[in-house]
């Protein structure tokens, strides 16, 4: 059974819009140390012999106590909260929707305020519970430019980047709803995990190319990795990219995560129609730039997606293509089953296909997992995201629902 929280009616949406709202006032989450520092002085409420001080002070509510009013911070004068409050905003996006699936993942709609001359967007994210440890998948761009032909995503035109603050806003909203921060109690209405269960793990395989608004991302990411914050081991971190080329180096370089590729093809000609990037960036430098990776090694290995569609790339031939491009790399290949979604032609690979191909890898040498799909009735799966500013019909959510009883997809 899928439970559907629709955060629109007024009762709701009053009790999770941001507070204060993220438009009305630049926004201290997001920012590096020394960036919080000079807001902070160029404010005039901080001299600058206490910069250091007071950004500690805020770092430490934002990011280990998690807190979302300046009136929470105990340990500042009354007056200097006051100013803080006037001046700046550490408010959470609003929450339109938050959907629940049978096997426990959970998907929330968030609405972040209009910038500048744009308007309001919305965007989804991900948590995904699993023994020991829980993922959660965030989006770094309102749609996507990149226009794969099996991704739900794609379909959605890009409308902008997201922000640090916003792609940050994600893991502290989230965190928020999951209980998940120390030392406070339970938000009101919060759902929370079985015990223990905590966003240990975050991936960037939301909606957008990570790589595609690449400051924002880095600065969100060396945020969520800071020792003195939110303190998420880099090896707990790992970011999705179709293969810009161009920006794969600095990723190891100035953000040092985990990195994996959206593979899914092994010749130039197959991956031009399922990863059109391709066309840009085309196997060869691609797979240049992965044996390139700084800090690539076996305890440091490149995770290599590959989603399986029926009688498209899913024979042997293409397991032993998928073998022989990738040798001499350190890495893991996850077998992601089809995700389907309305419109879509694809079909998933029969699971006999799938574990044969599998089996190839593994006895080749390389982990191979098959993705257990998860969310599929949300559309929380992987390829299946797309921003509510764009609902499904009800007709096709039938559609979809229909597909799933049939069984078509399930391999």
């Amino acid at each position: 059974m899928t439970l559907t929280l629709d955060l629109t009616t007024p009762d709701r949406r009053d009790a999770f819009r941001a507070k204060p709202s993220l438009a009305e006032k630049p926004s201290l989450i997001g920012l590096t140390r020394a960036e919080m520092g000079e807001a902070l002085v160029a404010s005039g409420i901080v001299p600058e012999r206490q910069a250091k001080m007071r950004v500690q002070q805020l770092w430490h509510w934002l990011y280990v106590r998690g807190v979302s009013d300046f009136a929470d911070m105990f340990n500042i004068s009354k007056d200097l909260r006051a100013a803080l409050a006037k001046h700046f905003s550490i408010g959470r996006p609003e929450i339109v929707e938050e959907q629940i699936s049978s096997d426990g993942t959970r998907k929330w709609l968030f609405r972040f305020p209009a910038r500048g001359a744009g308007r309001p967007v919305e965007i989804e994210t991900v948590y995904i519970p699993e023994e020991g440890r829980g993922t959660l998948c965030i989006s770094s761009q309102v749609g996507c430019t990149l226009t794969c032909s099996f991704c739900h995503t794609g379909t959605q035109k890009l409308v902008r980047n997201l922000t640090s603050e916003e792609i940050l806003a994600q893991l502290l909203t989230a965190r928020d709803r999951l209980g998940d921060f120390p030392d406070r109690d339970t938000p009101d209405g919060a759902i929370v995990p079985a015990e223990g269960r905590k966003v240990s793990n975050i991936v960037m395989m939301g909606m957008g190319e990570p790589l595609y608004n690449f400051e924002a991302v880095k600065k969100a990411l060396l945020i969520a990795s800071d020792g003195d914050g939110l303190s998420l081991s880099k090896r707990r971190i790992t970011l999705s990219t179709s293969g810009v080329v161009p920006e794969i180096a600095r990723t190891g370089a100035e953000i040092g995560v985990m990195l994996a590729i959206s593979l899914h093809a092994t010749n130039d000609d197959l991956r031009d129609l399922l990863v059109p990037i391709n066309k840009n960036f085309p196997l060869n430098e691609l797979i240049a730039a992965c044996k390139a990776y700084p800090g690539l090694s076996n305890a440091k290995r490149i995770t290599f997606e590959y989603v399986m569609l029926k009688d498209v790339n899913d024979s042997l031939d293409d397991a032993k293509a998928l073998v022989k491009l990738l040798r001499g790399i350190p890495a893991k290949i996850n077998l992601i089953p089809f995700n389907p979604w309305p419109g879509t032609n694809y079909q998933c690979s029969d699971w006999e296909t799938i574990e044969r191909f599998a089996d190839y890898i593994n006895n080749a040498g390389y982990a191979s997992p098959i993705r257990t799909p998860r969310g599929r009735d949300i559309l929380a799966a992987c390829g299946q995201l797309k921003s509510e500013s764009e609902r499904m019909k009800k007709t096709e959510r039938l559609a979809l629902e229909a597909m799933m009883i049939a069984g078509h997809g399930e391999g």
